[in-house]
């Protein structure tokens, strides 16, 4: 039997941001392997078969210098975060998968590059529980909101925690993983 499409899967990411089946870049013109392989995949925290050169920069850290009301200890981005920022931090080349060194595309540029400063952008790779969430006092405890929870990775707070690669759906711009109309996405773990 014939499967012509894939739905649970290529149905979301085709005609989105994601979608680079028709880069020059992508000589073999399929959707996923640019993230993902069947095989030989590198070994990578948060990633099903993982596909593209990990960065390897050092990141410039949301910290409680830059607002005295954060409360958490970020650590270098690891997990999912790592592997959005494989392209969004400029350092590694759009076309640096399938075990190539990249080069034909370059880095990524625009609005959608992010840098190593992450010092300027919502906080990533820090731990949310209901310590953070008691010592902080504006944000919901992850352990008795089950939203909050379902946004987490490993307990974490990631890129993905707010941002679906995969999403082309109408939930709006940057890929966000629900609608952030009145601050809908926001008040999810925010209560200030």
């Amino acid at each position: 039997m014939l499967i012509s499409t894939f739905t649970f899967a290529q149905g979301v990411i085709t005609g989105s941001k994601h979608d680079f089946k028709a880069a020059l870049w992508n000589t073999g013109g399929q959707i996923c392997i640019t993230c993902h392989t069947p095989h030989n995949a590198i070994a990578a925290t948060g990633a099903p078969l993982w596909n593209h050169t990990l960065t390897a920069a050092t990141f410039t850290l949301y910290t409680n210098l830059i607002s005295s009301t954060f409360n958490a200890t970020t650590t270098q981005p690891g997990g999912t975060s790592k592997l959005c920022l494989s392209c969004h931090d400029g350092t590694v080349d759009l076309d640096a998968f399938i075990g190539k060194a990249g080069a034909l595309s370059g880095k990524i540029t625009g609005p959608a590059l992010l840098g190593i400063n992450l010092s300027t952008h919502h906080p990533v790779s820090f731990a949310y529980n209901t310590a953070l969430a008691s010592s902080d006092g504006g944000l919901k405890d992850p352990s008795v909101t089950p939203a909050v929870a379902a946004m987490l990775f490993a307990n974490n707070v990631e890129c993905a925690s707010c941002h679906d690669a995969h999403n082309n759906g109408p939930v709006g711009t940057k890929l966000l993983r629900a609608t952030n109309a009145a601050s809908a996405l926001c008040l999810t773990c925010h209560i200030k």
